[in-house]
């Protein structure tokens, strides 16, 4: 059995992983809770956040942001 990838829309254009139609390229996603979005991670998929079972509560998706993000050089 394989585990299908999700669809990922993302409306951020100037993003390393923005494809054509708002399609999402990344081989990852991670999603944190904005209390912890000023945080410095060490990785571009915040792994040391996704390999410990790290896990948080957010009440709205207005209350999350995506880490993933990378700016087009």
């Amino acid at each position: 059995m394989t585990n299908a990838k999700p669809l990922v829309k993302c409306s951020v254009s100037n993003c390393h992983y923005w494809g054509e139609q708002n399609l999402c390229r990344a081989e990852e996603i991670v999603i944190e809770i904005d209390q912890h979005s000023g945080s410095r991670y060490m990785e571009e998929y915040a792994e040391e956040m996704t390999d410990n079972n790290h896990q948080d509560h957010a009440e709205t998706s207005s209350a999350t942001c995506c880490l993933t993000f990378k700016p087009n050089a």
